[in-house]
C-alpha cells in the first residue's frame, strides 16, 4: 500500500517504509555544484573522507558560476577540479550545462534514490526517481559512503486530467498548483502526480513540474515511470535502465488534488514569492513593463523550450528597451538549437545566447538587473535579489509568455502573438 515515495525507500533501505518512519537508504546518484561544492569538499576533508562511494555517480558540475565571474569563484572551480582528480568523480566543467539537467539527462533512472546539494534537484522526479536537495554535509557523507537517512515523506496526490490548449504549457501548471497549495502547501511531502493527462507530458514537460515542487516546500516530486520514460531512455541509449515504478493501488495520501490541464491558462508569479500567482491576463501583471526577459534555468531551458520561444519570435524582433537574455540547459541543447535553425531565430531576434549553466538565475552574473527594474523569467525563483539586486523585480512565466513579453516589452499573454 506504498506510494511511489515510500516504495522506493523501501527497496533501498530493505525496510518497510512507511511515511513517517525514518530509514538509512542507499543513495544511486550524489551531486554537488560549484556553489555547494566547496562546502562538500572541506567537510570531506576535515573528517579525513576524501573519497567516493561510487565515482560514475558521484557528480560534480561547474554550472552556476560558468565562466567564473571572480577570482574567489575560480579558486572554487579549481578546489573542485583538484578533488574530482582525487577521487575519481565525474566532473562536469563549465559549458557542459545544468546539474539537473546533465544528471537526468545521462544518470537517473527509475527507482534511483538522487541526492543533490541543491534544491532542485527534486527535477529527477520525472524519471520516477526519488530526488531530493541536501544540505552539502549530508550530500558530502552520501557521496562518500553511498547512504544517507531519511523521514519517509507523507504523500500528496495530483491527479491530472485533459490536454494543455495551445500557448499553455507545463510551467503554467506547476506555477497554478504552487498558488493553489501555497509555500508551504507540501512541506517535506512527496508530491506525486498521476491521471491520464500523463500521456500527453513529455519528460521535459515533467521536468518542468518535478523541477518546482520545492516551491510548494516539498521533498520530492515523483512521476510514475511509463512508456514514456522508456522512450526517453531509449534515445539516450539507457533502455536497459527502465522499471516501472508506480504507487500500489491502495496508496495512503495525506490528500488529493484533481487539475483539468484544459481549463488552464498562462500563468505569472509576481515579486517576491512563487506562490503569488496570477493568470497572465490578471491587472496585477498584465502589461508591466520588464527590462530584462531571461530564457534559462534549470526549469526551463531545454531545446523544446528553446523551439517555443522561437516559435513567438521567429521574424519579429524584441522590443527595443527590453533585453532577452538566452541560456541554454545543457551543450546538447545548445547544439540542437544551432542544428534546427532555433539559435539563429532567437539571434535575429536580438537574443543575447550565453554559455549552458545557470546563468541570471542565481543572480552571480550574465544579466544582473539594475535598480528599479523588472525581468521576467522562465525560472522557478522569483524571491527579492534573485536576479542579482534586491532592488528590482523578478516575475515568473513560461518560455512562451517570456517570448512575448519580451516582444512587446511588457508581460504579455502569449496567445495573443502565437
Amino acid at each position: 500500500m506504498g506510494t511511489i515515495a515510500e516504495n522506493v525507500l523501501s527497496e533501498k533501505s530493505g525496510e518497510d517504509a512507511e511515511a513517517g518512519d525514518t530509514v538509512v537508504a542507499n543513495v544511486d546518484i550524489s551531486l554537488v555544484q560549484d556553489g555547494t561544492g566547496p562546502l562538500a569538499v572541506q567537510q570531506l576533508r576535515d573528517l579525513d573522507m576524501v573519497r567516493v562511494h561510487d565515482p560514475e555517480n558521484a557528480l560534480i558540475f561547474l554550472d552556476h558560476a560558468a565562466p567564473t565571474p571572480t577570482r574567489e569563484l575560480a579558486n572554487d572551480h579549481r578546489l573542485l577540479r583538484d578533488f574530482a582528480r582525487e577521487t575519481g568523480a565525474t566532473l562536469y566543467d563549465v559549458g557542459r550545462g545544468i546539474c539537473h539537467q546533465l544528471v537526468n539527462q545521462n544518470h537517473t533512472c527509475p527507482g534511483d534514490v538522487l541526492v543533490g546539494a541543491d534544491s532542485h534537484t527534486c527535477t529527477g522526479g520525472a524519471l520516477g526517481a526519488f530526488a531530493t536537495g541536501m544540505g552539502s554535509t549530508d550530500v558530502a557523507i552520501a557521496m562518500a559512503t553511498g547512504e544517507t537517512w531519511f523521514r519517509v515523506p507523507e504523500s500528496l496526490l495530483f491527479t491530472l486530467e485533459g490536454k494543455l490548449e495551445s500557448g499553455v504549457y507545463a510551467k503554467d501548471l506547476v506555477l497554478r498548483i504552487v498558488g493553489d497549495i501555497g509555500a508551504d502547501g507540501a512541506t517535506y511531502m512527496s508530491m506525486e502526480f498521476g491521471g491520464p493527462a500523463l500521456e500527453h507530458l513529455s519528460i521535459s514537460e515533467r521536468m518542468t513540474v518535478a523541477n518546482m515542487v520545492v516551491e510548494a516546500g516539498a521533498k520530492c516530486g515523483p512521476f510514475p515511470s511509463d512508456e514514456t520514460t522508456r522512450r526517453f531512455l531509449e534515445e539516450r541509449g539507457r533502455g536497459d535502465c527502465f522499471r516501472e515504478i508506480a504507487p500500489d493501488g491502495d496508496a495512503q495520501y495525506a490528500g488529493e488534488h484533481a487539475y483539468s490541464l484544459d481549463a488552464l491558462e498562462p500563468q505569472v508569479a509576481a515579486p517576491h514569492m512563487v506562490d503569488n500567482v496570477y493568470p497572465v491576463t490578471h491587472e496585477k501583471v498584465s502589461g508591466m513593463p520588464v527590462q530584462e526577459a531571461f530564457l534559462g534555468s534549470c526549469t526551463n531551458a531545454r531545446l523544446d523550450d528553446l523551439e517555443i520561444a522561437a516559435n513567438v519570435l521567429s521574424g519579429r524582433e524584441v522590443h527595443p528597451d527590453t533585453r532577452l537574455i538566452v541560456n541554454p540547459a545543457s551543450r546538447e541543447v545548445y547544439r540542437g538549437a544551432i542544428e534546427r535553425g532555433v539559435a539563429d531565430v532567437l539571434l535575429g531576434a536580438g537574443a543575447v545566447i550565453d554559455p549552458p549553466g545557470c546563468g541570471v538565475c542565481y543572480g552571480g552574473h550574465q544579466g544582473v538587473l539594475a535598480d528599479g527594474e523588472n525581468a521576467i523569467g522562465s525560472n522557478n525563483r522569483n524571491f527579492r535579489g534573485r536576479f542579482g539586486n534586491p532592488e528590482a523585480d523578478v516575475y515568473l512565466g513560461s518560455p512562451a509568455t517570456v517570448a512575448a513579453s519580451a516582444l512587446r516589452g511588457e508581460i504579455t499573454d502569449p496567445r495573443e502573438v502565437l
